[in-house]
């Protein structure tokens, strides 16, 4: 009996053609789960909708209310020496703060400090950062029309680091680590900026870099090595490779 059982299992499984050739029966999916399916999915589209129905609808809030009602201030201090650059160039400041961020602006001359304060006609509450990075990036060195593309661009940012950060060097094989990032005439540090789209500040120890994110983490990596004794020219060429890859991946 099993043996008659198990041919009439291989004979429900198979068919036989007039060659000979056998072909196995293909399992047929049943209506049932589709309509499961179906019925499931009309379900959760309406579950869907019925919370999209009951989601409240807030209207966007303005600047003052986003404030609260209550004005902000930044401050950013004026060392001695940037005085008489501050004075020079105080409308070129003075006025994108006032007439495109929609800010009040003052320095302070008892405490040295410009002081950047939000009032009513302020629309965008992320403005009174914009100008506090715009007047720190003049404070530390930068030249105006460079510092204002913190205004204009999103994606700009500011970074400083010391040279004995990287390397502990004092006396003159510190003075000579910073020769090497200025170069003769500032040669390579011109260089360095127009390769990797950035700009650079050099302040006594101090290195100041304005630019993307990708940018800077190239010049830094440049200034690193000049700061650990690589030569000039493996430096301009390893910068050159990477900005190149990096034009091409964008």
């Amino acid at each position: 009996m099993e043996s008659v059982s198990d041919t009439t299992a291989e004979v429900t499984s198979t068919v036989m053609d007039c060659d000979g050739n056998t072909d196995a029966f293909q399992k047929v999916k049943s209506k049932k789960s589709h309509k499961r399916k179906r019925a499931s999915s009309e379900v959760n589209m309406q579950e869907e909708d019925s919370v999209a129905a009951k989601r409240p609808q807030f209207p966007a809030l303005s600047g003052d209310q986003l404030k609260g009602g209550v004005d902000e201030m930044r401050k950013v201090s004026v060392p001695a020496h940037r005085y008489t650059p501050l004075k020079e160039n105080w409308m070129k400041i003075y006025t994108p703060i006032v007439e495109n961020l929609l800010l009040q602006v003052r320095f302070n001359l008892r405490t040295r400090h410009v002081e950047i304060k939000t009032c009513k006609e302020t629309q965008d509450i992320s403005s009174l950062t914009r100008a506090a990075d715009f007047v720190k990036a003049f404070v530390l060195g930068f030249q105006v029309e460079d510092a204002l593309a913190l205004i204009r661009l999103d994606e700009l940012f500011l970074e400083t680091f010391d040279v004995t950060d990287v390397k502990p060097l004092k006396g003159d094989h510190l003075s000579r680590a910073i020769g090497r990032i200025a170069g003769k005439g500032g040669k390579t540090k011109f260089t360095i900026e127009n390769v990797t789209k950035t700009r650079i500040v050099l302040a006594d120890t101090k290195v100041h870099i304005l630019g993307s994110f990708q940018n800077i983490k190239m010049a830094r990596t440049a200034i690193c090595n000049l700061i650990l004794g690589s030569p000039p020219s493996k430096v301009y060429s390893n910068i050159r490779a990477v900005a190149s890859r990096s034009a091409e991946r964008f």
